[in-house]
């Protein structure tokens, strides 16, 4: 495997050696402190303006009883809740991207989020759930549809473009699945899925926080732990299969994963469209670093769904919109520019 010419050599005890390359290392810090930096204006945006330099003091321990109130009981769980969404879609299309080796192998297109979404629709208004139980319906919503495409796509292993045309199908199934589901509920409980369909961080408190911070505290660095396999499988599963990569087992437990990830997202904040898509590309065109770009992925799409939810908040005057709403139109015009761009390179 020809080794990135920007990439260092780290050695680590225990006899261990990373291989770090400086842009991309920059790359994660800025997107860090943009994400950071967009959850501190986000956390002082609202009814009750309170400034930046307040906001820190907040956190730090040093507020007023009614900014602590404003600030870690109203608004610092839907921050996070933001950062950990848009954590977890960036890395897992960056999985799913790294996979099927295909730009449009995220979990929008594959389907997966309409199968959380489905989940989620059938609690809802077949079941009336809390929203504890909408939480459980779309993780399981996106555990059987990622099963599903597993097992469709399977024929003497996973390739990546079976897999990305099965998730076509499949995702194209569940759309008229939720269709359907809409047309069969009462008012009250389309209204509120149609809300819950946009994709949105309103209302999200510390009962959202813990779950995904838990989950992602597990999967995360099992998939990182797995990053250098997934790089050798994007040079083909002979070749990586020659250098001793267990190759389905590596696919299986990246693709688990990223639907674990996936799904947990959706459940969170509803399907929010198009940062597994953009993420991970504009990652990639930032580090210009080959590979499938992990860290990278999981800071943008962090940084890209809070700075979304501040525009949701901010941009539009009076009316403040889902955010998904916002990730749907800049993400939708990327995707047709990434379109383009694929088919006058001959790959479409």
């Amino acid at each position: 495997m020809r080794t990135h010419p920007r990439s260092r050599a780290v050695r680590v005890p225990g006899g261990l050696s990373l291989r770090l390359d400086p842009r991309a290392l920059i790359v994660v810090v800025l997107l860090l402190a943009a994400a950071l930096a967009a959850g501190v204006a986000l956390i002082g945006t609202g009814d009750a303006k309170i400034p930046a330099a307040d906001v820190l003091r907040t956190l730090a321990g040093n507020g007023t009883a009614y900014q602590d109130f404003i600030v870690r009981e109203l608004r610092l769980p839907r921050v996070l809740v933001g950062l950990l969404v848009g954590a977890s879609l960036g890395l897992g299309g960056a999985l799913f991207q790294s996979v099927s080796r295909n730009p449009l192998g995220s979990p929008d297109v594959l389907g997966l989020s309409q199968g959380a979404t489905a989940g989620a629709l059938v609690v809802i208004v077949l079941m009336s759930g809390s929203a504890a139980s909408v939480t459980v319906g779309a993780l399981a919503g996106g555990l059987v549809t990622g099963l599903a495409i597993y097992l469709l796509a399977w024929r003497q292993g996973v390739h990546g473009y079976r897999l990305v045309l099965v998730g076509i199908g499949v995702s194209a199934m569940l759309t008229a699945v939720n269709g359907y589901l809409l047309t069969k509920a009462d008012m009250v409980d389309a209204a509120r899925a149609v809300v819950w369909m946009t994709g949105s961080l309103n209302g999200r408190d510390w009962d959202q926080v813990w779950p995904l911070l838990a989950l992602c505290a597990v999967l995360v660095p099992l998939v990182l732990a797995h990053a250098r396999g997934l790089r050798m499988l994007e040079m083909g599963d002979d070749t990586a299969g020659a250098l001793g990569v267990p190759v389905q087992r590596v696919r299986l437990v990246v693709m688990t994963g990223a639907v674990l990830l996936t799904a947990a997202a959706t459940a969170a904040a509803g399907p929010v469209s198009f940062v597994a898509l953009t993420a991970p590309q504009l990652a990639r065109r930032l580090t210009r670093s080959p590979g499938p770009n992990l860290v990278p992925s999981l800071c943008m799409g962090a940084a890209l769904l809070v700075t979304a939810d501040w525009a949701a908040q901010r941009a539009f005057g009076a009316d403040q919109l889902p955010v998904g709403v916002v990730t749907g139109v800049l993400g939708g015009g990327y995707l047709l520019w990434l379109l383009v761009t694929e088919r006058r390179a001959g790959r479409i």
